[in-house]
């Protein structure tokens, strides 16, 4: 449930920042030759596409496969150190 209620807020912010470049891309303007202004505009607008994107990767999901791979490696190295835990304790009481 919680990771559902997660996904819905992630999609309201990327419906607003969506609406919020909608909104403010016609009233930036370009033609003008570079200034501050359009600078300004370039930098604005790049942050938004980067927020768009970041709601993107986490509705689509991929930090949820990441996760998995992360998870059964951190499993397997687990195994791995518990095998060899016993053979350090022998070597120690040696």
């Amino acid at each position: 449930m919680k990771k559902k209620k997660n996904k819905i807020k992630h999609f309201v912010y990327l419906l607003i920042a969506l609406g919020m470049l909608v909104y403010a891309l016609p009233s930036i303007s370009f033609a003008g030759g570079f200034s501050l202004t359009s600078l300004f505009g370039a930098v604005w607008a790049g942050f938004a596409l980067l927020v768009i994107g970041a709601h993107l990767h986490i509705l689509i999901g991929v930090d949820e496969e990441k996760q998995k791979a992360l998870d059964e490696i951190r499993k397997h190295k687990m195994k791995q150190w518990q095998l060899k835990w016993p053979e350090e304790q022998k070597s120690r009481s040696v």
